[in-house]
């Protein structure tokens, strides 16, 4: 044999080649499906926008994960009609998927498109007596599923069931005017509209809290009032605030969730007085208190004294190089149950705050059963000014401390008062419950603060009992447009339609070229 027939390379084993390589593929293909297998159940979602736009706040996970929801025999049918035309219809669907993952099961959605599956959108409207069928989501959450879907009002028009609601479109969105005139759109709330709407269809009705007209001066004029905040905030929790006089009632209507009394300006005559204790002393009993800063009425501050909280006339401030400032700023106090997510974290109230005097542990309140608890309290370096704003001649006192007229540490600006056997569970939707807040230059618009309005909604929510939905609020998703010029549009569209297309032929004929070459 030659030298050349002993080097000769031996011929591969093509069969076991293949068989080799049809066993790795196999192996491969187990293994991403035995991974896909394992992440189906057992994953964990991250919202990575800015802004964590489409993570649902505290407060509403709080809720899906509640009693109210949890524990419903028949889930919550969500139905969502939008056009994929929408310009939000993405960030609509995501909120709503979110709505469904949180609840566990308890909810079922639906998405429509009216356009793309038109004899759904006509079926769907039909079965709910709609005319509008794109762009809403319907809330349908009735114990009863052959409960009927349109009632008859005592008027005689048809309406749906309480337990069925609509979240419009047109109703997530704010708008405001520009500088030219012309309509833009402002502020997305969603989640806000969601979550009021899913409350009022499994509740069946807003709860109802009466405003006493006749004793408060708070000014409703104008849309961005403090009135109108104040009413939005309550109503995305679904409460409705209903005003009256107080003089006309000998007593708070049964079926009233609570009462509120804002920047009281009047004071109460004595059957007044004895209409609002009659109604503390009843069960489950709710009051909300908002004071301007060093206005309470005296008839009033009596009638809350004898709960433990007393507002004083005084004005908290501080000084700062010699500068005298009204801004409060403190901390939520910690330990308190509906202030979960806020305890411990900054308070800053703007405008004008005085403090309040809490008799925390009381003997004389224990025997009666009435526990005042200090909500908010002042941070070091501010102080009670009881002379706040007045002169002497051309010497302006209220600039410094004074140990004998002025209140020294600790100050509380807000405080909650709760009358019954709160400790023991079988009682405590008997109690009655008391938010008194020292200050009502927070519902300005040019004075609002986030975790302010996260306070009053949580509060609101602890009052009517509803102790799931507390914590944080959801965030409002502002809307930026970006103001281009007509030269910048036309450049941007040549840029895409002409100049790109060229680029990529170019560079493609200079890759064929070098491979033929």
């Amino acid at each position: 044999m030659s030298a050349s027939n002993s080097k000769r390379p031996s011929r591969p084993n093509r069969f076991g080649l293949g068989l080799l390589s049809i066993f790795q593929i196999s192996l491969l293909l187990a293994a991403v499906i035995f991974a896909n297998y394992i992440s189906s159940g057992n994953y964990r979602r991250a919202d990575l926008s800015r802004g964590a736009d489409y993570t649902l706040s505290s407060s509403t996970v709080n809720y899906l994960t509640g009693e109210a929801v949890a524990k419903r025999e028949r889930p919550v049918k969500w139905i969502m009609a939008f056009r994929r035309s929408t310009p939000f219809y993405e960030r609509v669907r995501a909120l709503a998927e979110e709505y469904k993952r949180q609840a566990g099961g308890k909810i079922e959605l639906e998405i429509i498109d009216s356009i793309r599956s038109p004899d759904r959108a006509t079926q769907f409207a039909a079965t709910y007596n709609l005319t509008l069928v794109s762009d809403l989501i319907l809330i349908d959450a009735r114990p009863d599923e052959n409960a009927p879907i349109v009632t008859e009002s005592e008027s005689g028009s048809s309406t749906l069931n309480p337990h069925i609601t609509l979240a419009l479109a047109e109703e997530m969105l704010t708008y405001k005017m520009d500088a030219k005139g012309q309509r833009r759109p402002d502020v997305f709330r969603a989640e806000d509209l969601l979550t009021a709407r899913l409350i009022e269809a499994i509740e069946g009705k807003p709860r109802t809290f009466l405003f006493l007209a006749d004793k408060s001066r708070v000014d409703a004029e104008g849309k961005n009032s403090p009135w109108n905040n104040l009413a939005a905030t309550l109503r995305y929790r679904n409460i409705q605030l209903t005003p009256t006089n107080l003089s006309d009632l000998d007593t708070i209507p049964k079926g009233v969730e609570g009462v509120a009394i804002v920047a009281p300006k009047y004071d109460f005559t004595d059957e007044e007085i004895a209409t609002l204790e009659a109604y503390w002393n009843s069960p489950s009993s709710a009051i909300l208190l908002l004071l301007e800063a060093g206005q309470c009425p005296p008839n009033l501050r009596i009638f809350l004294r004898s709960k433990g909280v007393t507002p004083r006339s005084d004005r908290i401030i501080t000084k700062i190089d010699n500068r005298i400032t009204t801004t409060a700023r403190g901390n939520f106090s910690k330990g308190i149950p509906f202030l979960e997510d806020l305890a411990g974290r900054a308070a800053v109230f703007e405008g004008a705050s005085s403090s309040l005097e809490v008799r925390e542990s009381a003997d004389d309140l224990s025997l009666k059963k009435i526990a005042p608890t200090p909500l908010i309290q002042i941070g070091l370096g501010f102080w009670g000014e009881a002379d706040f704003g007045k002169s002497d001649g051309e010497y302006k006192v209220g600039e410094t401390f004074d140990m004998i007229r002025d209140t020294s540490p600790p100050l509380y600006l807000a405080a909650s008062i709760s009358r019954g056997d709160t400790a023991d569970e079988r009682f405590s939707a008997e109690t009655s419950r008391m938010v008194v807040i020292a200050n009502t230059d927070f519902l300005d618009p040019d004075r609002q603060r986030a975790e302010n309005i996260d306070f009053l909604a949580s509060s609101a929510n602890w009052l009517v009992r509803r102790d799931t939905l507390t914590g944080a609020t959801s965030r409002t998703i502002g809307i930026y447009m970006l103001p281009l010029l007509d030269t910048q549009v036309s450049f941007i569209n040549r840029l895409n339609l002409v100049f790109i297309p060229i680029s990529f032929l170019i560079i493609g004929g200079i890759v064929y070229s070098s491979r033929r070459s």
